[in-house]
């Protein structure tokens, strides 16, 4: 089960490399404010990290996930965010049938990589979408 403080994130990625990423909202109070970022959530208590993964997933883009693949697991201290937390990153191939939909925050989209420096998407988390890439490409 997760700990305290856990938060479950999921890059979808299409066969072209672009990922489903959530524009965040605008709080000052939230976590990576005004940013994209892969969908995710908090861990409610006694819930493992996978269906965390899903859960928040659907309830942010009304999509169901298929196979979850972990990616990484650390403790997110960035310096711009308002509390540190367990970050669990996973990622997922899109089925290219269920159309995503934005349910939290200001917009979900498919980003192509090379547009990931224009839209403020943070640089730890662009390393570990070039690292889903990799993986989804060496199968």
């Amino acid at each position: 089960m997760a700990e305290p403080g856990t938060v479950a994130a999921v890059f979808l990625l299409r066969a072209d490399g672009a990922a489903l990423l959530q524009h965040r909202d605008d709080l000052p109070t939230i976590n990576h404010p005004n940013r994209w970022v892969p969908p995710g959530g908090h861990c409610a208590p006694g819930e493992s990290v996978e269906a965390c993964a899903r859960r928040e997933f659907f309830e942010e883009t009304d999509y169901r996930l298929g196979e979850l693949r972990l990616l990484a697991s650390f403790l997110d201290d960035d310096a711009g965010l308002r509390h540190a937390v367990r970050l669990t990153v996973f990622w997922s191939e899109y089925d290219g049938v269920q159309q995503p939909v934005c349910r939290e925050g200001q917009a979900v989209r498919f980003v192509p990589r090379a547009e990931a420096d224009a839209l403020n998407v943070p640089a730890p988390l662009i390393d570990l979408w070039d690292s889903a890439n990799s993986a989804r490409r060496t199968g």
